[in-house]
């Protein structure tokens, strides 16, 4: 795949995944105003779960059967290519079909395990969607070993779409027959949006067929390649992936389990539920996004890595980790701190209280700023285990994702009880730390590698208090004086414009002037944001940076 390739492929599904999230967020703004704490709490059960049994069905399958079907097209072997598409298509079916039984009959067990029975008819009503979800994940894979990103990016907005739309009517309709009802019409919504997905990989996918009849000019030729060499090749690929993959759907579903019993000694049931709801519904929507561009940009030079890594070029290999690390932290942490500054006027414009719950006047803006903190851990986590994806180091990371649910799970039990909320996302904290810890140490075994000087790093953390202040007193003055609309909701949709622009721009300011980032940085960029970056970074830069 050549470079421009690559580029154009991430930058297709950035955008994808940035639109899906923000439809994601849309979303959850007339949601929690029908369904209420109480409602997102037990569509979040169903929804983690649901991420959960998805992720072992089909995670890490993809990725490994794009290698392969690349690999044999650039061979010229088109017909065993197709025969390893159509094996990895069988196995999605059956994996389908088994998980959509497990959710179905486990769904009562798993609700109440979580300590809200009531979430049983949201787990169930979103069940059928994982028959059509391996599917769809089988034929991205193939499309991404074809190097054709564009059905990958538009299936995801189109089921979002589809699943957005879905969720709020069925949601809507179904609110007069009681809350459970109305939360499982909202996860149905899953299932109209995979129907969405599979129409368009299959328009995308007859349309590359005629093409490959075309170019074929009628010759055919056909692979006995046996199904079992197939899937002992895609799973001895895929299963370590599988498991890194699964890391951080598996603790926000440990969080939606473990939050309840805890809380409700604390602060009572209805209290504990609220926070369940606020942690799902609202913080773990947002905290989802500073990860989308750092770990989408962090991937798009992971071949580079595998190439020199294989041809022992470990100068290469060291100076590319340390610049897939700082582009993650440099990407990732702007987001972070946007959201952190102006957590509360997001808080109340996107998704307001409606019922004027005090729990969510006191929790929503705290537990959505502890979860968003946590992620520039997440990031960093993420983007080292792909580096060493690259480097063909697989162990590592599985032990690293056994020995991290271990500390959650550890962590989650003993600081829950003392700090309440606070300690279920301090554990999910201490979790990324120490898988993080694992992946650099083992980094530093292989190659010397730097991400930011001392001086850089002097200069990040002056970066990020700044800001922090700046937008500690842009919340006080927000608070204070600007209400042009005199109404709440429109109110805090002008502080967040203004706490996010100013914290935004400043950004790039600071880390110029501290020396955090020179221009000779944008060379580790991919060429799109490289051309939009310079303009702006030459002329804040100015004589400093031809010093």
């Amino acid at each position: 795949m050549s470079k421009d390739t690559l580029v154009k492929g991430t930058l297709i599904l950035t955008i994808a995944a940035l639109t899906a999230r923000a439809l994601g967020v849309v979303q959850r703004v007339p949601l929690v105003y029908l369904l209420q704490e109480k409602g997102m709490a037990w569509y979040g059960i169903a929804f983690n779960l649901y991420s959960v049994l998805l992720v072992i069905a089909t995670a890490g399958v993809p990725s490994a059967l794009s290698k392969m079907i690349s690999e044999r097209t650039a061979l010229g072997k088109r017909a065993e290519a197709e025969r390893i598409y159509r094996a990895a298509a069988v196995f999605s079916l059956a994996a389908g079909l088994v998980m959509t039984a497990l959710l179905y009959v486990l769904a009562p067990y798993s609700a109440s395990w979580a300590g809200n029975p009531e979430a049983t008819g949201a787990i169930r009503a979103l069940a059928p969607a994982l028959l059509l979800f391996p599917l769809i994940a089988i034929m991205r894979g193939y499309f991404q070993g074809r190097q054709n990103m564009m059905p990958n990016g538009l299936s995801q907005i189109i089921e979002q779409i589809f699943r957005v739309a879905a969720s709020v009517v069925l949601a809507y309709l179904l609110l007069g027959q009681g809350l459970e009802t109305a939360a499982a019409g909202a996860s149905f919504g899953g299932v109209v949006g995979s129907i969405a997905a599979v129409a368009v990989m299959l328009y995308f996918a007859r349309k590359l067929r005629r093409a490959d009849a075309a170019a074929s000019a009628g010759r055919t030729a056909v692979s006995h390649l046996p199904y079992r060499t197939i899937y002992r090749q895609l799973f001895g690929l895929s299963i370590p992936i599988v498991i890194f993959s699964i890391t951080v759907t598996l603790i926000y579903t440990i969080d939606s389990m473990l939050v309840t019993p805890p809380l409700q000694r604390q602060a009572g049931r209805e209290a504990a539920v609220e926070l369940l709801g606020i942690l799902s519904g609202r913080a773990q929507s947002l905290a989802g996004i500073p990860i989308i561009l750092a770990v989408a940009l962090s991937q798009s030079i992971v071949p580079i890595i595998s190439a020199a890594y294989s041809k022992k070029e470990m100068e290469q290999v060291a100076g590319q980790t340390g610049r897939v690390l700082q582009l993650a932290i440099l990407s990732g942490l702007p987001a972070v701190l946007v959201i952190c500054v102006a957590a509360r006027p997001i808080n109340g414009f996107i998704f307001g209280n409606a019922t004027g719950s005090p729990v969510v006047d006191a929790y929503a803006a705290p537990v959505i700023i502890a979860l968003t903190v946590s992620a520039i851990f997440q990031i960093v986590m993420q983007t080292s285990g792909a580096v060493l994806m690259g480097m063909g180091r697989m162990r590592i990371l599985v032990w690293a994702v056994v020995v991290g649910i271990a500390v959650k799970l550890a962590g989650s039990y003993a600081l829950a009880p003392v700090f309440g909320i606070y300690g279920i996302i301090g554990a999910t904290a201490l979790c990324f730390i120490v898988m993080t810890f694992f992946n650099l140490y083992t980094l530093k075994k292989e190659v010397v590698f730097r991400v930011l000087g001392g001086k850089r790093w002097i200069g990040l953390t002056i970066t990020t208090m700044v800001i922090a202040a700046i937008g500690y007193g842009l919340d006080l003055l927000g608070r204070s004086y600007i209400h042009p609309f005199g109404d709440p909701r429109w109110d805090e949709m002008v502080q967040t414009l203004i706490q996010c622009g100013v914290a935004a721009a400043a950004y790039p300011v600071l880390l110029l002037l501290t020396g955090t980032m020179t221009l000779r940085d944008l060379d580790s960029m991919p060429g799109p944001l490289r051309r939009l970056a310079r303009p702006l970074l030459q002329r804040l830069g100015g004589a400093k940076q031809t010093q």
